[in-house]
């Protein structure tokens, strides 16, 4: 596959909430590509996925 097929693939498993198989296809894009949009994506994701909010569980 290409970066830009793991990439598509990535999104699609994103939007599907398969986040752990997104992160896997963005990782093997950016390993083919280090300027694919993968790159970023992957960032991004990574960042939802740490986001806490203690403040959101105790109303």
């Amino acid at each position: 596959m290409t970066a830009e097929e793991y990439y598509q693939q990535g999104n699609t498993y994103r939007k599907q909430g398969l986040w752990h198989e997104a992160i896997n296809c963005y990782i093997q894009a950016a390993e083919l590509d280090p300027d694919s949009p993968a790159v970023e994506a992957k960032r991004m994701l990574d960042d939802i996925l740490a986001y806490y909010n203690k403040d959101s569980y105790n109303p």
